[in-house]
């Protein structure tokens, strides 16, 4: 059977910013009609390649030459590429939340008639889009009202409304529930099945494996190799072996669990949703973590994990109704952030762009900004000891960057995460909770991250684990939580964890019994 014709080819792309290479003499070839996968540990070059194709880096930005469809391509911008049938999806979704799908589908493509915007053959055409993308819902509705998984529907609907030709996806997944995450895929091997190609960017490695028939590695910014997967025979493991450079015979460091006493315990808390009186988000939650111990906490999506964590972390959502909070066996009260703070309490969010840094902010200023106390004197901040705490951390955690007085906003998604977990290190938690720490970012950065994980219980502090990835827990926990809208269905130790048993408890109101 004879290959298809090759649609893309970006030959010798280099690309650099002030002090830094992001690509070097990159290459890449995609064929017409296939799933083309482009991975690499962050800060791989991935997302800068595809900015470069699509005209968010313009052409004069960079130096190799762009050949699609036969002719070589000079983007002045995403217009240019998108009236060419270049579509890219990045990984934050720019959509408006007021707008209704309809007018976000169309924003800045509108139909005219008359010199008017043709709101009766918009809502006709974007009805038609939706159920190309097997999104039901009314056209009218706000983009705000619905889940995430939908929003990226009506992301992919707006590219077919700009009648796309190659569509880039750009961790499509990352933020998306397992049955959201499936039905993408399955949307993407209908795509391939009416000859539309797709390029896509994901961490997920089980992923990349089961829908893409190529996938091209990328590392420091240079081109590895591109496999085949069916003639390669690719797995996962073949995968981390070009991403990395090496064989990571396992996906968590080696580790003897040294566990100690209780030292922090929530018992009977129940918390009420912020904007509904009649909806619990935590009903009578009790749970322990022992110095030196990793707990885990897995549920669905909306399960309330999230409000948990943060309404322990000083109260911050939803309106506490009852409950009680232990430490070393006296009762504390954690009415503000600050108390939690005071207490020993540490807490990263899921949404490091928008809740755990200021993007606005440079490196230094982030990782100390959760406990300025510490390097002030006087009510001001000793500039020498912030730059040298900062370049400790750099150091210690191994943060990619040429100077710590860069902006986050510079920084891959990985390196984000670990300033991340600097700052809170910074104040020195005795209990630090991490809300999907690894979410969208590479197998080497989730391996450091697990290395950092490990040497803070073995300093005798307790770290929960809140994941959407039950390998992840399975592998990283001592003890593992299950919860269902909003109350603990179980307890399973290490020993008995399995992803079966896991997704029981996740999907079952009944109380478990401890293990």
């Amino acid at each position: 059977m004879s290959q298809a014709p090759t649609l893309l080819e970006m030959r010798s792309i280099t690309k650099t910013f002030p002090g830094v290479k992001a690509l070097a003499d990159v290459n890449l070839a995609v064929r017409e009609g296939e799933i083309h996968a482009i991975c690499g540990e962050n800060g791989a070059g991935k997302s800068t390649l595809m900015k470069v194709l699509s005209g968010v880096h313009p052409h004069g930005s960079y130096s190799g030459e762009i050949v699609y469809r036969g002719e070589q391509v000079r983007f002045s911008g995403i217009r240019a590429s998108e009236q060419a049938g270049i579509v890219i999806i990045h990984q934050e979704l720019a959509l408006v939340p007021g707008m209704s799908i309809t007018e976000n589908i169309f924003l800045g493509n509108e139909p005219r008639r008359r010199g008017s915007i043709d709101w009766k053959a918009a809502q006709h055409r974007a009805l038609e889009l939706m159920e190309q993308v097997g999104l039901q819902e009314d056209p009218d509705t706000l983009v705000k009202d619905i889940g995430v998984g939908k929003q990226q529907l009506v992301e992919i609907a707006k590219a077919f409304a700009k009648d796309v030709k190659l569509l880039i996806l750009d961790e499509p997944t990352a933020a998306l529930n397992e049955d959201d995450s499936q039905h993408l895929l399955d949307l993407l091997r209908g795509f391939r099945a009416r000859g539309i190609t797709s390029i896509i960017i994901s961490h997920k490695l089980n992923e990349i494996e089961a829908i893409a028939d190529s996938i091209t590695i990328l590392r420091d910014g240079r081109t590895i190799e591109t496999l085949d997967v069916k003639a390669d025979g690719v797995n996962e493991d073949r995968i981390v072996r070009g991403m990395v450079g090496r064989e990571l015979s396992s996906r968590f460091p080696d580790r003897t669990p040294d566990i100690g006493e209780v030292f922090f315990e929530v018992r009977d808390w129940t918390v009420r949703h912020p904007s509904s009186d009649e909806r619990l988000v935590c009903k009578g939650s009790t749970f322990t973590v022992r110095r030196g111990e990793i707990v885990g906490f897995a549920g669905l999506m909306g399960a309330g994990r999230t409000e948990l964590a943060m309404s322990l972390f000083g109260r911050s959502y939803g309106s506490w109704l009852s409950g009680q909070v232990f430490k070393d066996g006296t009762e504390i009260q954690l009415k503000s952030v600050a108390d939690a703070i005071r207490h020993g309490l540490a807490y990263v969010s899921e949404d490091r762009k928008s809740i755990g840094l200021n993007l606005l902010d440079d490196i230094k200023t982030s990782m100390v900004a959760a406990k300025l106390s510490k390097i002030t004197r006087r009510g001001v901040v000793d500039p020498v000891r912030e730059h040298r705490i900062a370049e400790d951390y750099r150091t210690s955690l191994r943060i990619k960057t040429p100077s710590v007085d860069e902006g986050v906003v510079k920084l891959s998604g990985g390196n984000q995460q670990k300033v991340v977990l600097a700052k809170w290190m910074f104040t020195d938690p005795d209990l630090l909770i991490l809300d999907e720490p690894t979410r969208g970012i590479d197998v080497g950065a989730k391996y450091e991250i697990y290395g950092i994980i490990q040497r803070l219980v073995s300093q005798g502090k307790g770290v929960v684990v809140i994941s959407s990835e039950l390998p992840e827990l399975i592998g990283l926990c001592d003890r593992i939580y299950t919860v269902f809208e909003g109350t603990i269905t179980g307890e399973v130790h290490r020993r008995d964890a399995d992803p079966e048993l896991l997704m029981k408890q996740m999907t079952a109101m009944k109380k478990s019994p401890t293990p």
